[in-house]
């Protein structure tokens, strides 16, 4: 897969992004995916970048949260901010990670990232309830570079 846009469909797009919204219904937590051709340099460092840049880390209780792509590294990363971070359990990331992992390998990225979505927003969810005068703090849509 060599393009950006032969990964996901524009129907997977909007399934994406319908995901996003639902989850963060239920929370004050921040979600986002971002999707790149490939990656030149350390992921963990440039998924750290992407979150910068997208201004993940202006969130008030810092609980964004980066699912990061790389297509053709046949890579990707999930970076939680710090609230969250140190409100899951260690386990969490790496949970959430397998899961996605296990729609990667069979071809189904949308779902992977649909599942990573909704675990994730259901794990903010769980530290970060709604309440009410809760405001979208960035945009649900998908980034790509």
């Amino acid at each position: 897969m060599s393009k950006l846009e032969d990964f996901l469909t524009a129907k997977d797009e909007e399934k994406i992004v319908e995901a996003i919204r639902l989850a963060e219904n239920k929370t004050s937590g921040e979600i986002r995916v971002h999707i790149e051709k490939n990656c030149t340099k350390d992921i963990f460092e440039h998924t750290t970048e992407v979150f910068h840049y997208l201004k993940m880390d202006n969130t008030k209780q810092q609980n964004g949260v980066l699912i990061y792509v790389a297509i053709e590294n046949k890579s990707f990363m999930i970076y939680g901010d710090v609230g969250i971070n140190n409100a899951v359990d260690k386990d969490f990331w790496n949970t959430t990670r397998d899961v996605i992992s296990s729609h990667f390998r069979k071809g189904d990225f949308a779902n992977g990232l649909i599942t990573g979505i909704e675990k994730a927003g259901n794990e903010l969810a769980k530290h970060f309830p709604w309440l009410h005068g809760d405001t979208n703090e960035l945009e649900n849509t998908i980034s790509k570079g």
